[in-house]
């Protein structure tokens, strides 16, 4: 569509220089004026008389300020009312300017058309995919900030017609091949629970991985991250937490199957705004409290199965890491220790 060019000249506006005017009707009514109490002043100063020169400097001066002080008065007002005029002009000089400013960008996108929507819409989705890019690179460290999420082990390949024996999930006399791999470490489960610190955290990830490959644990480690993620979703970080540590023989007692008050003490986490944060969201959020029982379950159940064979050491580590708090939290927003 062609644009109709405006039959209007566009003002120079702000742009134009302010005419230079020489005397106006203001600075001859101040002459006049000036000029005729000037007058009537040294009339009656040339003219008038008095018999009594007791006063005589008090009259000089009242005098002069009769005859002076009205003419300043009278360029005081001419003054002001000619600088009202100026600012008159300029505020329409900026009225003419903004105008045309406006002229101008109104012919401007309409000549642009299209174009510059789609750049504005390129440009917009350019910033939407960079900030997803952004979000997935943050979802890696959620518990402490910095804590990477674990990746999943290799999808399981599809069975072939003539299945091998290291990939039958049963051995002869029914023996599960898991139940053959030697157990999983303390330190490693431990270490892992725990997450590795940062990305350069070399034996986190080592301990982690090799968590990952004992199938309960690999179950305990997926649940914690999922709390942990959406605990950090209302900035819950189990870093800025540091539990009240219980002793290990009720650690022990929590895991023969003791619940209430007796074990009170594990619940660790007192921190108000937290634990007011977690059961907001877990009366609110089904997906947040079907997760969190989810854990607390796998919890107890791991938890149960270390226990047996664990040292005072390795309770009191495991009570320190990052799962268990966790553990603390939830466990006392779920109403365990109560």
């Amino acid at each position: 569509m062609a644009n109709v060019p405006d039959s209007r000249p566009t003002p120079l506006g702000i742009y134009d220089r302010p005419r230079a005017k020489g005397i106006t009707g203001i600075e001859v009514a101040a002459i006049a004026l000036s000029a005729l109490w000037l007058l009537v002043a040294g009339a009656f100063l040339l003219f008038g008389s008095s018999d009594d020169d007791s006063f005589g400097g008090l009259r000089v001066l009242l005098s002069l300020m009769s005859v002076f002080l009205p003419v300043a008065m009278v360029w005081v007002a001419a003054i002001t009312v000619k600088s009202s005029r100026v600012m008159r002009d300029e505020s329409r000089r900026i009225q003419a300017a903004t105008d045309a400013m406006r002229q101008a960008h109104v012919a401007q996108t309409q000549g642009k058309g299209d174009t510059g929507s789609a750049s504005i819409a390129k440009k917009l989705d350019e910033i939407a995919a960079a900030q997803r890019k952004t979000d997935s690179a943050l979802a890696m460290f959620t518990s402490s900030r910095e804590m990477p999420r674990a990746t999943p082990g290799p999808a399981p390949t599809a069975p072939s017609s003539a299945p091998q024996a290291d990939e039958q999930g049963m051995l002869a006399l029914g023996t599960p091949a898991e139940a053959l791999a030697p157990p999983l470490p303390k330190a490693d489960m431990i270490r892992a629970l725990n997450f590795p610190d940062t990305a350069e955290d070399e034996e986190g990830f080592a301990a982690l991985r090799r968590a990952l490959k004992d199938r309960a644990t690999a179950q305990l480690i997926q649940a914690a991250q999922d709390v942990l993620t959406l605990l950090s979703q209302d900035g819950i970080y189990m870093d800025d937490l540091p539990p009240d540590m219980a002793r290990t023989e009720i650690w022990r007692r929590f895991a023969t199957g003791e619940r209430g008050r007796t074990i009170a003490t594990l619940g660790g986490i007192r921190d108000r705004s937290s634990l007011a944060l977690a059961a907001g969201r877990m009366k609110q959020d089904p997906i947040f409290r079907d997760a969190a029982h989810h854990f607390l379950r796998l919890f107890d159940r791991n938890f149960a199965s270390f226990e047996t064979d664990a040292s005072d050491a390795d309770i009191s580590e495991l009570a320190n890491t990052r799962t268990a708090r966790a553990f603390m939290l939830l466990g006392r927003v779920a109403g365990t220790f109560d």
